[in-house]
Parts: structure tokens; C-alpha cells; sequence
């Protein structure tokens, strides 16, 4: 069975993630001041452009040469609907999570704390992946199944699942599978499917778990996130408020620029990077195994948005979001006239 990742690296327990939000929203945390930045993280590879930020210390490097130092603090959560708590709370300047939290925020904050994303973090695919040898396309799952996403009804994994289901029983059944759905952190759950131990038989994961599950011999794959989506997708990206935006204008360029920097040194060395996550994230998987998913052709480090607003479309028009997007910049900071994104 491939490793799991140590105790070390677990995310907060759900109960106690829950309670330490719930202190956070009802007592927010003051506005930081230029030169602190606090920036949720959370676990696969697709998060690795900010691994490579955070070991080589990009964002300090980029706010010198904008003349201030720049304290970084981590934290740890899993899931989007506690980053977008954390963000909301004040506990965190950036959020990182994936498209369907970003929409959720973005609406939810729209003409007022106004959350926006400042870049992707590449574009990578998340599989549906299942032990059940009896599913193989999503008319095969019954009442019997649960398919764990880090956040029901929030995550970008659940939102795939969402659109996926449209497409196979027609737009409105796009919630025909929600009810088989359970929020499990990417670790627990690729234990579970792998173990096939307990009821959770099925996960739409991202990388490295996905690669974990299928090298076990004991799962296949269902769909990939590139079939509901028509190809290439940034699955995830980082935001902030737009008042940490306009108070903090050289910490958040420094950031920028140093996501940008990141992605680019990820392109040129691979093999480096791969190494990087395995040292942050205290990792014991293989490096070779990152190396594969990272030099995979379905993945780039473009911090540009990809193939974003589809998605952002489909919530609309299902009712989970009420502002509807004309574009994707409705959604990111526009920092440059010459910005690209889909």
C-alpha cells in the first residue's frame, strides 16, 4: 500500500477545525498592516507553485525589491469551505482553494468585501476514482456508494461531480449524486478507498492521492475533471479581499510576482521541484512519483486563469451563485493591461 503522508502533516480535525473558525468568525481578526502575510495552504501537488514560493522564500525576495519585509506566516486547512471561513474571518490575507470556493466567495462577498483571485496555481486534472469494480461510468452508482470531496457542496471536486452529473442525466439532475457524497480530507480518504475498509469506496481526488489510489492495483479511474470540462483546467488558485488588495499594494504585488517567479522556476526544473514538495510537505512518497505527475502533458504552471469560466457559468445557472459572470476577469484582479485567462 503506498504511504500516507505523517501525523505531522494531517490537516485540523474537522471538529476542532470547526470550532476554531467558528471563534475566528465571531471575533475577526484586525486588517494586517503592510509586510504580514498569512496564507492558507492545503495538500496535493496542485499546490506545489506555492511550495516552491514558500522554500525558496519568493515573497520575501520579491518585497525587498519592493522595500519591505515581508513576514509569511502558513496555515494549515483542508477543504474550501474552511478557507473561505478563514478568509472571510480575517485569519487568513490569501486563500488557496479551488474554483468552486473561489465562485462561492466571489458571490457571496460581491459589492462588499469583494474576493477576487489574484492567479492560478497551473492546471492540473482531478480524477473520480472508485474501488467499486462494478462503476465504471456515473450511472453506476447506487444509494450503496459514497464518494468523498474535501467539502460537500463547496469543493471544486463537488462541483465537478455537479457538472459532470449534468451532463450524463441532463442539467437538472445536477445534484443526482450529492447525496453520495462525503467531506474527507484528500489523506483520510485515499486511505479508505485504497484500504476498502469502510464505507467511503470512492474519491474525486486530486494529485498525489489520485496516482496513490491507482498504483494500489485496487481502483480505477471514473472520469477525469479534463472530460467535464472539454480540456485543460486551473483547478486552483489564491484570493484575497479587495482591502487587503488596496491597503497592502507592495506585499500584494511581491506576491504576485512571486507566483509568477515560482511557476516559471517549477518549468524549468522539475525534477527540483518535485524534491521541494516532497521536503515541505515532510512527505514520504516518492520523489519520482511527483516527478511523473509534474512532467505529466496535462500539467502546466501558467498562473494565468484556464478554461475557468465554464464552470462559473454552470453554477450560475443551477442557482449556486446569483451574480452571473460575463467573464472571467468579473472573478480575478485584472493587475496588468495585458493579463490573460479564460
Amino acid at each position: 500500500m503506498p504511504p500516507r503522508l505523517p501525523v505531522t502533516r494531517r490537516p485540523l480535525a474537522l471538529g476542532l477545525a470547526a470550532s476554531l473558525l467558528a471563534g475566528l468568525v465571531a471575533a475577526p481578526q484586525a486588517a494586517q498592516a503592510e509586510g504580514t502575510l498569512r496564507i492558507s495552504e492545503q495538500f496535493g501537488v496542485s499546490y506545489v507553485i506555492l511550495h516552491v514560493l514558500r522554500d525558496q522564500q519568493l515573497i520575501e525576495k520579491h518585497g525587498k525589491q519592493e522595500g519591505v519585509d515581508i513576514k509569511v506566516d502558513w496555515i494549515k486547512l483542508s477543504g474550501g469551505a474552511a478557507v473561505n471561513e478563514a478568509v472571510l474571518s480575517g485569519a487568513v490575507d490569501v486563500g488557496s482553494a479551488g474554483l468552486g470556493p473561489l465562485f462561492t466567495l466571489w458571490d457571496r462577498t460581491h459589492g462588499r468585501q469583494n474576493v477576487k483571485a489574484v492567479a492560478s496555481l497551473g492546471a492540473f486534472p482531478n480524477y473520480l476514482v472508485t474501488n467499486n469494480p462494478q462503476v465504471k461510468t456515473l450511472a453506476d452508482f447506487t444509494a450503496k456508494d459514497r464518494i468523498a470531496v474535501p467539502a460537500v457542496n463547496v469543493s471544486v471536486q463537488s462541483r465537478f461531480l455537479q457538472y459532470a452529473a449534468a451532463q450524463a442525466f441532463g442539467e437538472k439532475n445536477w445534484n443526482r449524486l450529492d447525496p453520495l457524497t462525503v467531506a474527507v480530507p484528500h489523506p483520510d480518504a485515499t486511505a479508505a478507498v485504497i484500504s476498502g475498509g469502510t464505507e467511503i469506496n470512492s474519491h474525486f481526488a486530486n494529485p498525489p492521492f489520485q496516482e496513490q489510489e491507482l498504483a494500489s492495483g485496487k481502483v480505477h479511474k471514473v472520469l477525469s475533471s479534463y472530460d467535464v470540462l472539454g480540456g485543460a483546467v486551473s483547478p486552483n488558485l489564491v484570493f484575497v479581499t479587495e482591502k487587503f488588495r488596496r491597503d497592502n499594494p507592495k506585499t500584494y504585488k511581491a506576491f504576485r510576482e512571486a507566483l509568477v517567479e515560482a511557476g516559471q522556476i517549477i518549468e524549468k526544473d522539475k525534477a527540483a521541484a518535485a524534491r521541494t514538495y516532497v521536503k515541505v510537505e515532510n512527505s514520504r512518497l516518492d520523489p519520482a512519483l511527483i516527478q511523473q505527475i509534474i512532467e505529466s502533458p496535462e500539467v502546466n504552471f501558467d498562473t494565468a486563469p484556464q478554461n475557468t469560466l465554464k464552470l462559473a457559468e454552470f453554477m450560475y445557472r443551477i442557482g449556486a451563485i446569483r451574480n452571473q459572470p460575463s467573464s472571467w476577469q468579473d472573478y480575478f484582479f485584472v493587475d496588468t493591461p495585458d493579463q490573460k485567462g479564460s
